[in-house]
Parts: structure tokens; C-alpha cells; sequence
């Protein structure tokens, strides 16, 4: 992506949260706000790492841990679909309501999640190649394989957002309160949620691929 392209990323993303924060102030969608600018923090880490950026090597490293660490609150945009049901979507006769407000605020969670989850699968593509050149590894295998392992990396995260409720920004202020319930987690229920989590994110990427890959003339 062009240095245009990520300044016109960001004044889109400026003015829809604005948006979202001008009329989506009370509950029960006022969340949508926070975990939309919450998406966008990756987002904006992945336009500063790419092939030999940055150049220092430690520097790299952290920035790359640093986007781990917020990465899964981009796709956990997709888990918040749930909150869809709070609109009351059908009416008494079983059919979806025509409700012009309904219809408004379904579109809104659309936009963030889709437009978020698109280009946090372009930052997550972008730092794949670039961790797999980083260790000089080469053939497109490597590069799936780190493709794979930070989107099940990313689900555990969405797990822990999601049912434990803990947020990125507690990692750095109370790391003591994360580790405990981290290590408590594990269940088949937890398990089963990752691995579907993992699918549905591996599916999205590779049809986006697909799209992208150049046409044979």
C-alpha cells in the first residue's frame, strides 16, 4: 500500500469513528466505538512494517509484538455481530422489521467490521512476509506457515477478549491479573471456539488471496 493509499486509510477511519461517536454515545452500541479505534491501532502499526522496515532488527521485533498484541482485536470485530440481535430483527409476524433506525445502526457494525477485518488481513499478509524475510526463510510454505500460526495466535487473543474480558491495554498495566486466567482458559469449549475462529479467518484471507492473484493471460 502506497504512503497515499494509508493517509487516505486513516482520514476515513478519523472521520468514522467521529461518526460513530456522534450518534452511537449511549448503549447498547456505544461499544462499537472504542473496538472500531481499537481495530484501527494494528492497522496502523502493519504501515510501518514491511521487507528491511525498520531497518534495525530489535526494533523490528518489538513493533511485530507490538502488533501482535493488538491484531486480534481487528478480527474481533466479526464476534460482535452477535450484538445484531439486540436490534430485535424480527417482528411478530416472523419477518424482518423494514425499521429505517435498525437498518442504520446494522450498517454501521457492518462497515467497521468489514472495511476493519479487510485491512487487518492486509496488515496481517504484510507482516507475514515481512517476519519471513526478516529470518531469510524462502518459498511461500514458510510464509503460510507464519500466515497460520499468527492467526491461531489471533484467535486465542479474540478468546480472551471476548469470554475472559480482559483488553490489550491490561497486558501493560496489571500483566499479574492476565497471566492467571490465561492459564486457566483451557477447555474444549475454548479450544473448539479457537480452532472455528482460526477456519473462519484462514477462509477470509485465502478468498481475498484468491481474488488478488493476478489472471493468467
Amino acid at each position: 500500500m502506497n504512503a497515499k493509499n494509508k493517509w487516505l486509510v486513516r482520514a476515513l477511519f478519523l472521520v468514522w469513528i467521529a461518526l460513530l461517536y456522534s450518534y452511537l454515545k449511549q448503549p447498547p452500541f456505544n461499544f462499537l466505538v472504542l473496538n472500531t479505534f481499537l481495530a484501527f491501532i494494528p492497522i496502523e502499526l502493519s504501515f510501518h512494517i514491511d521487507v528491511g522496515k525498520p531497518k534495525n532488527g530489535f526494533l523490528f521485533w518489538i513493533m511485530v509484538i507490538v502488533w501482535l498484541l493488538f491484531y486480534p482485536n481487528t478480527p474481533y470485530l466479526l464476534t460482535d455481530l452477535f450484538h445484531l440481535s439486540l436490534l430485535n430483527p424480527y417482528g411478530v409476524n416472523g419477518l424482518l422489521r423494514l425499521d429505517d433506525i435498525m437498518w442504520l445502526k446494522f450498517t454501521l457494525l457492518l462497515v467497521s467490521t468489514i472495511f476493519s477485518t479487510l485491512l487487518g488481513l492486509w496488515g496481517l499478509d504484510t507482516v507475514a512476509t515481512a517476519i519471513t524475510a526478516r529470518v531469510h526463510a524462502k518459498g511461500l510454505l514458510i510464509k503460510h506457515g507464519v500466515i497460520v500460526v499468527l492467526t491461531i495466535l489471533a484467535s486465542v487473543g479474540i478468546f480472551i477478549g471476548r469470554f475472559l474480558r480482559i483488553h490489550t491495554i491490561y497486558l501493560f498495566l496489571t500483566p499479574e491479573l492476565f497471566i492467571k486466567p490465561l492459564m486457566n482458559m483451557w477447555s474444549r469449549p475454548a479450544i473448539v471456539f479457537i480452532i472455528l475462529l482460526t477456519i473462519f479467518q484462514l477462509v477470509f484471507y485465502y478468498t481475498l488471496k484468491l481474488i488478488q492473484k493476478p489472471q493468467a493471460k
